[in-house]
């Protein structure tokens, strides 16, 4: 039942004891990038209740370069004209996870019924992951849809799938994966993708994608000695990858949105979450979460895993909110029953309070060749007149940079060496 995540718990318990170097860190590159115009994504809340602010005008903002005001010549507010929503929750169903919660009927009701308030535009597709506690084991629930009927079939199959049916063929063995090995022609463990990310610490990430859909990770260090090898896993990163695929394939002029529901234990190393992370900026993917509470055993473990897993070169724990912070999404824990509808009321409302701004450069100043440090302020009132607490935070990276990305990704660098833009800095 604990299979997977006790024993890599075990394992980074164990670790303390091994004798593994410490990582050296290396100095990042910086990549330069010339533009006559620099784009800012922002998103506004307010700040005391949290909920979206959709209603802003330029005169709202200011964009302050090395604490300079710059003038607004290019705003938006996405909210006004959003694109239709192209909504994936992909629900992992450990039983030692969000699986014991999600089996419960009245829960996947209440997200039922809040998929149903959405306009007829937007759809909704669900994947299953890890049923029946079988790691690299996953089922599209549904695809894109609007009907309601539909979507509350795929719900139904849930509580099934939050057991451990050992012994029993799964669906994905006996459904996709075969429609997918006769399509090929090929056996189902024949290797058809190999990805390398290499890390700015000297780290490498292997990941070997097999003909079934199953996915092996394994992580060596700077001198080339392997740290650790998850063997088959369908995790995080690789389901990112799917969903980006399947919006692009059949909804490509919609605002992808994924979901993570899971109980916040999803482990992934640094490289493959930067590559994660790159993937959601370049494609314009909002990724967001719903976590629910850990069992006790692992609460007890976490304090000692997770700095364990970090000098292995993973994170264990908070990935999920890492992803949605840096594309502008949003982390709900949930609890009680009305947890998860008033999580997924949050996440679909953020749509309309996201914004982008943007400034001209003058012609010296195009390449400068310095990090400048770019910081977004809004102002407004209330109805009564009075200052509005809001907050202001910056999400993705700048336009121009998602192009001088995908530039240098054609020019052979891996994911985790193209661009990295902490801090709000960014090379003009």
């Amino acid at each position: 039942m604990y299979r997977y995540r006790f024993s890599l718990l075990l394992l980074f318990i164990l670790a303390t004891f091994a004798s593994l170097s410490t990582q050296a860190q290396e100095v990042e590159d910086t990549i330069k990038i010339k533009t006559r115009v620099v784009f800012l994504d922002a998103l506004v809340k307010d700040k005391k209740t949290n909920l979206p602010i959709s209603n802003l005008t330029t005169e709202n903002f200011q964009v302050l370069d090395d604490g300079k005001p710059r003038n607004i010549s290019y705003f938006t507010r996405e909210g006004q004209a959003r694109k239709p929503l192209a909504l994936i929750l992909i629900l992992d169903l450990r039983e030692d996870g969000a699986g014991r919660f999600l089996k419960r009927t009245e829960i996947l009701k209440s997200m039922e019924d809040e998929l149903a308030k959405l306009p007829p535009g937007d759809e909704v597709a669900i994947m299953a992951m890890d049923i029946n506690n079988e790691d690299e084991e996953r089922l599209w629930l549904t695809e894109f849809t609007n009907d309601r009927a539909k979507l509350a079939a795929a719900l139904a199959r849930v509580p099934s799938m939050c057991v451990s049916h050992e012994g029993q063929p799964s669906e994905t063995k006996s459904t996709e994966v075969a429609a997918k090995t006769d399509a090929a022609a090929g056996k189902p463990d024949d290797i058809v993708e190999t990805e390398t990310i290499k890390g700015r610490n000297g780290g490498t990430v292997i990941r070997e994608t097999r003909r079934d859909g199953s996915v092996n990770v394994k992580r060596t260090n700077k001198k080339g000695n392997v740290t650790v090898d998850l063997g088959d896993v369908y995790d995080m990163a690789a389901a990112v990858k799917d969903a980006t695929r399947k919006a692009e394939e059949l909804r490509p002029n919609s605002q992808l949105s994924i979901v993570w529901v899971s109980d916040g234990i999803a482990p992934i190393f640094f490289e493959d979450r930067d590559a994660t992370e790159q993937i959601l900026i370049k494609n314009n993917v909002i990724f967001n979460s719903l976590t629910v509470e850990l069992r006790t055993l692992f609460k007890f473990l976490m304090p000692v895993a997770k700095p364990i897993g970090g000098w292995l070169g993973m994170s264990l724990y908070g990935s999920a909110k890492h992803l949605a912070q840096r594309s502008g999404g949003e982390a709900v824990k949930v609890g009680r029953v009305k947890d998860y509808s008033a999580g997924l009321s949050k996440i679909i409302g953020n749509l309309t309070a996201r914004y982008s701004l943007g400034f001209a450069l003058a012609e010296d100043e195009i390449d400068d060749g310095r990090m400048h440090n770019l910081e977004v302020r809004v102002k407004a009132q209330d109805e009564k007149g009075k200052t509005r607490k809001l907050l202001v935070s910056r999400i993705g990276l700048p336009n121009e940079a998602a192009e001088a990305y995908l530039y240098l990704m054609r020019a052979g660098y891996t994911t985790a060496q193209v661009l990295r833009v902490d801090g709000g800095q960014t090379v003009i």
